[in-house]
Protein backbone atom coordinates (compact mmCIF):
# COMPACT_ATOMS: atom_id res chain seq x y z
CA UNK A 1 0.00 0.00 0.00
CA UNK A 2 1.12 3.24 -1.15
CA UNK A 3 2.98 5.17 2.06
CA UNK A 4 1.41 8.62 3.34
CA UNK A 5 4.38 10.12 5.07
CA UNK A 6 6.59 9.16 2.23
CA UNK A 7 4.63 11.63 0.16
CA UNK A 8 3.99 14.27 2.44
CA UNK A 9 6.66 17.55 0.78
CA UNK A 10 7.51 15.70 -2.28
CA UNK A 11 7.54 17.94 -5.66
CA UNK A 12 4.91 15.59 -8.04
CA UNK A 13 4.82 16.40 -11.89
CA UNK A 14 1.63 14.75 -12.28
CA UNK A 15 0.51 14.71 -16.41
CA UNK A 16 -3.25 13.74 -17.19
CA UNK A 17 -4.12 15.69 -14.09
CA UNK A 18 -7.49 16.71 -15.52
CA UNK A 19 -8.53 13.44 -16.81
CA UNK A 20 -10.83 10.88 -14.76
CA UNK A 21 -7.45 8.52 -13.10
CA UNK A 22 -5.35 12.18 -13.04
CA UNK A 23 -7.63 13.64 -10.86
CA UNK A 24 -8.16 10.88 -8.98
CA UNK A 25 -4.10 10.31 -8.10
CA UNK A 26 -4.15 14.64 -8.39
CA UNK A 27 -6.66 14.74 -5.16
CA UNK A 28 -4.76 11.70 -3.36
CA UNK A 29 -1.70 13.00 -3.63
CA UNK A 30 -2.80 16.88 -2.26
CA UNK A 31 -4.18 14.46 0.47
CA UNK A 32 -1.04 12.81 1.83
CA UNK A 33 0.80 16.63 1.75
CA UNK A 34 2.76 16.48 -2.05
CA UNK A 35 3.46 19.58 -3.65
CA UNK A 36 1.53 18.63 -7.00
CA UNK A 37 2.40 20.47 -10.70
CA UNK A 38 -0.29 19.46 -12.80
CA UNK A 39 0.26 19.14 -16.27
CA UNK A 40 -2.18 18.75 -18.86
CA UNK A 41 -4.81 19.71 -21.60
CA UNK A 42 -8.30 21.10 -20.46
CA UNK A 43 -10.92 18.41 -19.34
CA UNK A 44 -12.30 16.74 -22.24
CA UNK A 45 -15.77 16.29 -21.09
CA UNK A 46 -18.82 18.11 -19.45
CA UNK A 47 -18.89 17.96 -16.07
CA UNK A 48 -15.41 16.75 -15.30
CA UNK A 49 -14.38 15.07 -12.17
CA UNK A 50 -11.11 17.95 -12.33
CA UNK A 51 -13.91 21.10 -12.29
CA UNK A 52 -15.93 19.30 -10.00
CA UNK A 53 -12.82 18.85 -7.24
CA UNK A 54 -12.33 22.87 -8.08
CA UNK A 55 -9.04 22.55 -10.12
CA UNK A 56 -7.21 19.90 -7.71
CA UNK A 57 -3.98 20.10 -7.47
CA UNK A 58 -3.90 23.94 -7.39
CA UNK A 59 -0.66 24.41 -9.05
CA UNK A 60 -1.83 23.53 -12.51
CA UNK A 61 -0.51 23.98 -16.79
CA UNK A 62 -2.30 23.35 -18.97
CA UNK A 63 -0.09 22.04 -22.30
CA UNK A 64 -0.43 19.95 -24.74
CA UNK A 65 2.41 17.39 -24.40
CA UNK A 66 3.18 17.51 -28.00
CA UNK A 67 4.47 21.10 -27.90
CA UNK A 68 8.11 20.06 -26.58
CA UNK A 69 9.09 23.58 -26.07
CA UNK A 70 6.33 24.33 -23.76
CA UNK A 71 7.00 20.77 -22.35
CA UNK A 72 10.95 21.52 -21.35
CA UNK A 73 9.74 25.04 -19.96
CA UNK A 74 6.67 23.48 -17.69
CA UNK A 75 9.39 20.65 -16.18
CA UNK A 76 11.89 23.48 -15.64
CA UNK A 77 9.67 25.19 -13.63
CA UNK A 78 8.15 22.56 -11.90
CA UNK A 79 11.97 20.95 -10.54
CA UNK A 80 9.93 17.20 -9.90
CA UNK A 81 11.48 14.88 -7.80
CA UNK A 82 9.10 12.52 -8.85
CA UNK A 83 6.85 11.88 -11.97
CA UNK A 84 3.33 9.87 -12.87
CA UNK A 85 2.71 10.42 -16.43
CA UNK A 86 -0.49 9.63 -17.02
CA UNK A 87 -1.10 12.33 -19.84
CA UNK A 88 -2.64 10.42 -23.00
CA UNK A 89 -5.29 9.99 -25.66
CA UNK A 90 -6.60 6.95 -23.63
CA UNK A 91 -10.00 5.44 -26.21
CA UNK A 92 -9.66 2.91 -27.88
CA UNK A 93 -12.70 4.32 -30.65
CA UNK A 94 -10.69 7.54 -30.62
CA UNK A 95 -7.48 6.45 -31.81
CA UNK A 96 -9.12 4.81 -35.37
CA UNK A 97 -10.91 8.29 -35.21
CA UNK A 98 -7.77 10.17 -35.26
CA UNK A 99 -4.63 7.87 -35.75
CA UNK A 100 -1.97 10.22 -36.20
CA UNK A 101 -3.22 12.24 -32.84
CA UNK A 102 -3.16 9.43 -30.91
CA UNK A 103 0.25 8.67 -31.98
CA UNK A 104 1.27 12.37 -31.66
CA UNK A 105 -0.19 12.37 -28.01
CA UNK A 106 1.16 8.92 -26.79
CA UNK A 107 4.73 8.49 -28.25
CA UNK A 108 5.73 11.85 -29.34
CA UNK A 109 4.40 13.24 -26.18
CA UNK A 110 5.98 10.58 -24.10
CA UNK A 111 9.25 11.39 -25.54
CA UNK A 112 8.99 15.18 -25.77
CA UNK A 113 8.61 14.50 -21.50
CA UNK A 114 11.62 11.73 -21.18
CA UNK A 115 13.49 14.47 -22.80
CA UNK A 116 13.13 17.11 -20.90
CA UNK A 117 13.59 14.51 -17.87
CA UNK A 118 16.65 13.78 -18.86
CA UNK A 119 18.37 17.09 -17.31
CA UNK A 120 15.52 17.80 -14.39
CA UNK A 121 18.20 18.16 -11.65
CA UNK A 122 16.46 16.56 -8.71
CA UNK A 123 14.66 14.22 -10.42
CA UNK A 124 14.49 10.68 -8.71
CA UNK A 125 11.99 8.89 -10.12
CA UNK A 126 9.52 8.04 -12.89
CA UNK A 127 6.73 6.25 -13.99
CA UNK A 128 5.23 6.08 -17.37
CA UNK A 129 1.69 4.94 -17.66
CA UNK A 130 0.72 2.82 -20.47
CA UNK A 131 -2.05 0.31 -20.54
CA UNK A 132 -3.17 -3.72 -20.71
CA UNK A 133 -3.74 -3.30 -24.01
CA UNK A 134 0.17 -2.98 -25.15
CA UNK A 135 0.40 -6.71 -25.65
CA UNK A 136 0.26 -8.54 -29.02
CA UNK A 137 -2.92 -10.41 -28.48
CA UNK A 138 -3.63 -13.83 -30.08
CA UNK A 139 -6.79 -13.87 -28.23
CA UNK A 140 -5.53 -17.34 -26.30
CA UNK A 141 -7.09 -16.44 -23.22
CA UNK A 142 -4.22 -16.62 -21.11
CA UNK A 143 -3.48 -13.44 -19.11
CA UNK A 144 -0.42 -11.45 -20.10
CA UNK A 145 2.86 -11.35 -18.20
CA UNK A 146 5.25 -8.91 -18.21
CA UNK A 147 7.31 -10.46 -20.56
CA UNK A 148 5.05 -11.25 -23.61
CA UNK A 149 5.62 -9.31 -26.71
CA UNK A 150 4.49 -6.45 -27.05
CA UNK A 151 2.13 -5.38 -29.90
CA UNK A 152 -0.92 -3.54 -30.90
CA UNK A 153 -3.54 -4.07 -33.50
CA UNK A 154 -5.56 -0.32 -32.95
CA UNK A 155 -3.61 2.50 -33.51
CA UNK A 156 -3.97 3.62 -29.07
CA UNK A 157 -2.99 -0.19 -28.67
CA UNK A 158 0.19 0.67 -31.31
CA UNK A 159 0.69 4.14 -29.73
CA UNK A 160 1.21 2.70 -26.02
CA UNK A 161 3.27 -0.01 -26.88
CA UNK A 162 5.22 2.24 -28.92
CA UNK A 163 6.13 4.41 -25.68
CA UNK A 164 6.63 1.04 -23.83
CA UNK A 165 9.71 1.19 -26.10
CA UNK A 166 10.83 4.64 -26.02
CA UNK A 167 11.04 4.57 -22.27
CA UNK A 168 12.77 1.77 -22.26
CA UNK A 169 15.40 3.76 -24.79
CA UNK A 170 15.47 6.72 -22.52
CA UNK A 171 15.73 4.46 -19.33
CA UNK A 172 18.93 2.61 -21.59
CA UNK A 173 20.70 5.46 -22.57
CA UNK A 174 20.13 8.49 -19.98
CA UNK A 175 18.51 8.01 -16.98
CA UNK A 176 19.88 4.87 -15.67
CA UNK A 177 23.68 6.63 -15.66
CA UNK A 178 22.47 9.14 -13.58
CA UNK A 179 20.48 7.00 -10.83
CA UNK A 180 17.13 7.79 -11.59
CA UNK A 181 14.36 4.92 -11.76
CA UNK A 182 12.17 5.31 -14.61
CA UNK A 183 9.85 2.73 -15.21
CA UNK A 184 6.33 2.02 -16.97
CA UNK A 185 2.94 0.63 -15.48
CA UNK A 186 0.09 -1.21 -17.62
CA UNK A 187 -3.40 -1.39 -16.23
CA UNK A 188 -6.42 -2.56 -16.49
CA UNK A 189 -10.13 -1.46 -17.12
CA UNK A 190 -10.61 1.00 -14.48
CA UNK A 191 -13.87 2.15 -13.28
CA UNK A 192 -15.17 4.69 -10.50
CA UNK A 193 -16.93 7.54 -9.60
CA UNK A 194 -16.42 11.10 -11.83
CA UNK A 195 -15.81 9.22 -15.19
CA UNK A 196 -17.97 10.73 -18.31
CA UNK A 197 -15.75 9.95 -21.24
CA UNK A 198 -17.11 8.64 -24.19
CA UNK A 199 -17.30 4.87 -25.18
CA UNK A 200 -16.94 4.02 -21.59
CA UNK A 201 -19.14 1.29 -20.21
CA UNK A 202 -20.22 2.62 -16.46
CA UNK A 203 -20.38 6.55 -18.02
CA UNK A 204 -22.45 5.20 -20.67
CA UNK A 205 -24.56 3.01 -18.71
CA UNK A 206 -25.04 5.98 -15.75
CA UNK A 207 -25.94 8.43 -18.64
CA UNK A 208 -28.35 5.85 -20.51
CA UNK A 209 -30.16 4.86 -17.22
CA UNK A 210 -30.18 8.06 -15.60
CA UNK A 211 -32.16 9.68 -18.46
CA UNK A 212 -34.69 6.45 -18.62
CA UNK A 213 -32.92 4.73 -22.04
CA UNK A 214 -31.23 1.71 -22.39
CA UNK A 215 -27.91 0.74 -23.00
CA UNK A 216 -26.70 -1.18 -26.24
CA UNK A 217 -23.35 -2.60 -25.71
CA UNK A 218 -21.54 -4.02 -28.69
CA UNK A 219 -19.63 -6.78 -27.43
CA UNK A 220 -21.26 -8.00 -24.11
CA UNK A 221 -18.97 -10.99 -24.37
CA UNK A 222 -15.98 -9.21 -23.82
CA UNK A 223 -13.58 -10.05 -20.49
CA UNK A 224 -11.41 -7.34 -19.37
CA UNK A 225 -9.84 -7.09 -16.05
CA UNK A 226 -12.18 -4.25 -14.08
CA UNK A 227 -10.97 -2.33 -11.29
CA UNK A 228 -11.41 -0.06 -8.81
CA UNK A 229 -9.48 4.20 -10.39
CA UNK A 230 -8.01 3.48 -6.90
CA UNK A 231 -6.26 -0.27 -7.26
CA UNK A 232 -3.39 0.98 -10.23
CA UNK A 233 -3.49 4.44 -8.56
CA UNK A 234 -2.11 2.95 -5.56
CA UNK A 235 0.36 0.20 -7.53
CA UNK A 236 1.74 4.01 -9.78
CA UNK A 237 2.58 5.00 -6.13
CA UNK A 238 3.84 1.80 -4.84
CA UNK A 239 6.00 1.41 -7.77
CA UNK A 240 7.18 5.52 -7.40
CA UNK A 241 8.30 4.64 -3.72
CA UNK A 242 10.41 1.61 -4.87
CA UNK A 243 12.31 3.24 -7.72
CA UNK A 244 13.22 6.63 -5.19
CA UNK A 245 14.71 3.70 -2.72
CA UNK A 246 16.13 1.83 -5.84
CA UNK A 247 16.50 2.60 -9.04
CA UNK A 248 17.50 -0.13 -10.72
CA UNK A 249 13.65 -1.24 -10.18
CA UNK A 250 13.15 -0.36 -13.82
CA UNK A 251 10.64 -3.39 -13.95
CA UNK A 252 7.21 -3.02 -16.39
CA UNK A 253 4.36 -4.13 -14.19
CA UNK A 254 1.09 -5.16 -14.54
CA UNK A 255 -1.48 -3.73 -12.20
CA UNK A 256 -5.22 -5.70 -11.90
CA UNK A 257 -7.27 -7.74 -10.51
CA UNK A 258 -7.00 -11.28 -10.04
CA UNK A 259 -7.26 -13.51 -13.05
CA UNK A 260 -9.31 -16.07 -12.20
CA UNK A 261 -12.07 -13.27 -11.49
CA UNK A 262 -12.22 -12.33 -14.96
CA UNK A 263 -15.57 -10.83 -15.67
CA UNK A 264 -17.70 -10.33 -19.18
CA UNK A 265 -18.85 -7.00 -19.53
CA UNK A 266 -22.48 -8.41 -19.67
CA UNK A 267 -21.67 -9.79 -16.15
CA UNK A 268 -20.36 -6.41 -14.97
CA UNK A 269 -23.48 -4.71 -16.37
CA UNK A 270 -25.94 -6.93 -14.59
CA UNK A 271 -23.84 -6.09 -11.31
CA UNK A 272 -24.12 -2.18 -12.37
CA UNK A 273 -27.98 -2.17 -13.04
CA UNK A 274 -28.82 -3.90 -9.81
CA UNK A 275 -26.84 -1.40 -7.69
CA UNK A 276 -28.58 1.58 -9.84
CA UNK A 277 -31.84 0.42 -9.09
CA UNK A 278 -32.55 -0.80 -12.68
CA UNK A 279 -31.25 -0.78 -16.18
CA UNK A 280 -32.07 -1.75 -19.44
CA UNK A 281 -29.45 -3.41 -21.64
CA UNK A 282 -29.25 -4.37 -25.25
CA UNK A 283 -26.98 -6.76 -25.90
CA UNK A 284 -25.23 -6.76 -29.34
CA UNK A 285 -23.68 -9.60 -30.93
CA UNK A 286 -19.67 -8.48 -31.14
CA UNK A 287 -19.59 -7.41 -34.54
CA UNK A 288 -20.30 -3.67 -34.33
CA UNK A 289 -17.87 -1.49 -34.75
CA UNK A 290 -14.10 -1.19 -35.09
CA UNK A 291 -11.91 -4.41 -34.23
CA UNK A 292 -11.29 -4.44 -30.09
CA UNK A 293 -10.16 -7.89 -28.03
CA UNK A 294 -12.48 -10.29 -27.22
CA UNK A 295 -10.39 -11.58 -23.92
CA UNK A 296 -7.64 -9.73 -22.04
CA UNK A 297 -6.93 -10.11 -18.93
CA UNK A 298 -3.34 -9.24 -16.71
CA UNK A 299 -1.05 -11.50 -14.47
CA UNK A 300 -0.05 -9.18 -11.94
CA UNK A 301 2.01 -11.39 -9.62
CA UNK A 302 5.47 -10.04 -10.65
CA UNK A 303 3.67 -6.85 -8.73
CA UNK A 304 2.59 -8.58 -5.82
CA UNK A 305 5.77 -10.30 -5.17
CA UNK A 306 8.09 -7.50 -5.94
CA UNK A 307 5.97 -4.65 -4.12
CA UNK A 308 3.58 -6.79 -2.29
CA UNK A 309 0.92 -5.26 -4.38
CA UNK A 310 -2.91 -6.40 -3.82
CA UNK A 311 -6.26 -5.63 -4.95
CA UNK A 312 -8.66 -3.98 -1.98
CA UNK A 313 -11.60 -4.89 -3.33
CA UNK A 314 -13.56 -7.66 -5.62
CA UNK A 315 -15.82 -6.41 -8.38
CA UNK A 316 -18.67 -6.57 -6.53
CA UNK A 317 -17.07 -3.91 -4.43
CA UNK A 318 -15.87 -2.14 -6.84
CA UNK A 319 -18.95 -1.62 -8.95
CA UNK A 320 -21.51 -1.12 -5.92
CA UNK A 321 -19.07 1.88 -4.72
CA UNK A 322 -19.16 3.15 -8.24
CA UNK A 323 -22.88 3.47 -8.69
CA UNK A 324 -23.09 4.81 -5.17
CA UNK A 325 -20.64 7.53 -6.43
CA UNK A 326 -22.61 8.30 -9.18
CA UNK A 327 -25.89 8.12 -7.31
CA UNK A 328 -25.00 10.10 -4.15
CA UNK A 329 -23.57 12.30 -6.78
CA UNK A 330 -27.12 13.01 -8.47
CA UNK A 331 -28.47 14.19 -4.95
CA UNK A 332 -26.51 16.44 -3.94
CA UNK A 333 -23.24 15.16 -2.43
CA UNK A 334 -19.62 16.87 -3.27
CA UNK A 335 -17.32 15.43 -5.72
CA UNK A 336 -14.68 15.87 -3.52
CA UNK A 337 -16.44 14.15 -0.19
CA UNK A 338 -17.62 11.55 -2.38
CA UNK A 339 -13.71 10.80 -3.83
CA UNK A 340 -11.92 11.77 -0.37
CA UNK A 341 -14.38 9.00 1.40
CA UNK A 342 -13.74 6.19 -0.92
CA UNK A 343 -9.67 7.24 -0.49
CA UNK A 344 -9.92 6.77 3.11
CA UNK A 345 -12.15 3.56 2.72
CA UNK A 346 -9.73 2.27 0.72
CA UNK A 347 -6.54 2.98 3.10
CA UNK A 348 -8.74 1.38 5.94
CA UNK A 349 -8.76 -1.84 4.02
CA UNK A 350 -5.04 -1.83 3.45
CA UNK A 351 -4.69 -0.89 6.95
CA UNK A 352 -3.04 1.98 6.36
CA UNK A 353 -3.25 5.44 8.56
CA UNK A 354 -5.24 7.83 6.78
CA UNK A 355 -4.20 10.37 4.72
CA UNK A 356 -4.73 13.97 6.21
CA UNK A 357 -6.05 16.65 4.03
CA UNK A 358 -3.45 19.86 3.52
Amino acid sequence: MANPAFWKGKRVLLTGHTGFKGSWLGLWLAEMGAKVTGLSLPPETEPSLFNLLNGRPAASDICDLRDRHAVAARVMLAKPEIVLHLGAQALVRAGYRDPIGTFETNVQGTANLLDALRIAPDLRAVVVVTTDKVYENSETARPFVESDPLGGHDPYSASKAAAEIVTASYRSSFFVARGIGLATARAGNVIGGGDWAEDRLIPDAVKAWGGGGSLMVRRPEAVRPWQHVLEPLNGYLMMAERLWGQPTFAHSLNFGPDHRAAATVATVLGKAASAFGGGEVVLGDGSEGPHEASYLMLDSSHAQQSLGYRPAWDLDETVTRTMAWYHALAAGASAMDLCIGDIRAFEETHGRPLSEAV
